[in-house]
């Protein structure tokens, strides 16, 4: 009862922006709008820290300074590639980092809350890079259409024969054995649906919709664009279940070639997030 309040908030606020009636009206508040980014940001961390007894005045202004600079970041810093990247570096080193996982805290220990903090996060960094500063290209929205799902899938297909053997030949993963029931089905549908909404959106939101196009445009070269991109994606990844975690790094910089080329196919980030969801479900579905 604490917890599910904040969380549908959170997840109005999350969706919203997927819809253009709204990018459309969020866009006409101008210099008013990092505020509202701002106010949005600590609502649902307000309604449950309140309801469970975990308020603490410092988290609260860690996450109105951090939500103000990404809402002022394009306001203040000239157009350039370098403020782009260093506004990726941001986005990224707050998302790996710990503070989340400090400042939503549950006391009774599970479920996390976290995630409260990673979709605020997501989210307001998606609206400051498509309201002020104004990328397109991207193709941003939470529902694949027909072709993104067709290139998309067609793209999953082309990676097993690379990515599977690598990891498995570097024991990254192990098969399990899975005895297939409505359950699994369900299971399946389930981590489908939040892999392609929450990591996948924002994975290939910054990685092949931003930061993709501006290495392609830097180095003048289609293939140095998905090459930086992919490396950069699979280090990000050396934090994930211990550093340095070499294994992930490099599945998920193999996989990122196909990612990047699915979205260079559709020109749609909608189709590399379900070449995305569907290898990060098999992964949970059959392998450990």
């Amino acid at each position: 009862m604490a917890v599910l309040p904040a969380l549908l908030l959170e997840a109005a606020l999350y969706i919203a922006p997927g819809f253009p009636a709204v990018r459309e009206r969020a866009a006409r508040l101008g210099r008013a709008l990092t505020a509202a980014l701002a106010a949005s940001a600590v609502a649902p961390y307000l309604i449950v820290s309140l309801a469970l007894g975990s308020f603490r005045i410092e988290y609260l202004g860690a996450l109105l300074v951090l939500s103000l600079i990404v809402g002022l970041w394009y306001r203040l810093a000239p157009r350039g590639i370098l403020p782009d990247l260093l506004f990726l570096g941001l986005m990224a080193g707050v998302y790996l980092s710990p503070i989340f996982k400090e400042i939503y805290i549950n006391p009774a220990g599970k479920p996390a809350l976290d995630i409260l903090g990673k979709m605020m996060w997501i989210r307001i960094g998606i609206a400051a890079v498509l309201l002020i500063r104004g990328v397109e290209g991207v193709e941003f929205g939470f529902v694949p259409r027909r072709n993104d799902w067709l290139v998309g899938g067609r793209y999953f297909l082309y990676l097993i024969p690379f990515v599977l053997p690598l990891a498995l030949s570097t024991d990254f993963i192990h098969y399990k054995s899975v005895a297939f029931s409505g359950r699994t089905v369900l299971a399946a549908l389930g981590t489908f649906l939040g892999m392609l909404w929450v990591v996948a959106l924002a994975e290939e939101f910054f990685f092949r919709g931003l930061l993709q196009p501006w290495m392609q445009r830097i180095t003048g070269s289609f293939a140095g664009g998905i090459a930086i991109a992919s490396l950069t994606f699979g280090a990000a990844h050396l934090t994930q279940r211990g550093f340095p975690n070499w294994r992930f790094a490099a599945v998920a910089t193999v996989a990122g070639i196909f990612y990047g080329l699915a979205f260079a196919r559709a020109g749609s980030i909608r189709a590399s997030m379900v070449t995305h969801a569907l290898l990060n479900t098999t992964w949970r579905i059959f392998f450990t």
